[in-house]
């Protein structure tokens, strides 16, 4: 597979193999949070975070704060800004009240995205209809 064709496909997630560190659902974490490695938000996150990884917030996640991280997967709830290095992948699900700049962002249809979005690589906001199905 070429990396065209990995970022036709968006699925970030589908192409991690390693774990990522769980935040569960009813967690609740207030703070900075920095580090390296993949994170997987189902909890609450109220505060900033500068990471390596990709950040995925799930369908029942929220985050209020900054989010920067090389990539970010948003199925959940975010109140600020999203800066990625790399993709930000917006699912069918997500809210987003705040600026989301990356490299190169996806949107899917029925996304809700109050604010700017801005790419920093050569490809503008690409929409997509999502077909995948949470387990």
């Amino acid at each position: 597979m070429t990396a065209m064709n990995d970022f036709r496909m968006r699925r970030l997630r589908d192409l991690k193999s390693d774990s990522a560190t769980l935040i569960s659902e009813g967690c609740k974490i207030s703070g900075l949070i920095t580090g390296s490695g993949d994170f997987l938000i189902n909890g609450e996150i109220e505060g900033d975070c500068d990471l390596g990884g990709t950040v995925t917030l799930a369908a029942n996640g929220l985050w209020k704060g900054s989010i920067k991280a090389g990539n970010v997967i948003v199925a959940g709830h975010v109140e600020g800004d999203i800066v990625a290095d790399g993709k930000v992948e917006i699912t069918d699900t997500a809210r987003i009240t705040g600026t989301v700049s990356a490299a190169a962002i996806a949107v899917a249809e029925g996304a809700v995205v109050e604010g700017v979005m801005k790419t920093t690589g050569s490809t503008k906001p690409v929409e997509f209809v999502e077909k995948r199905q949470d387990d």
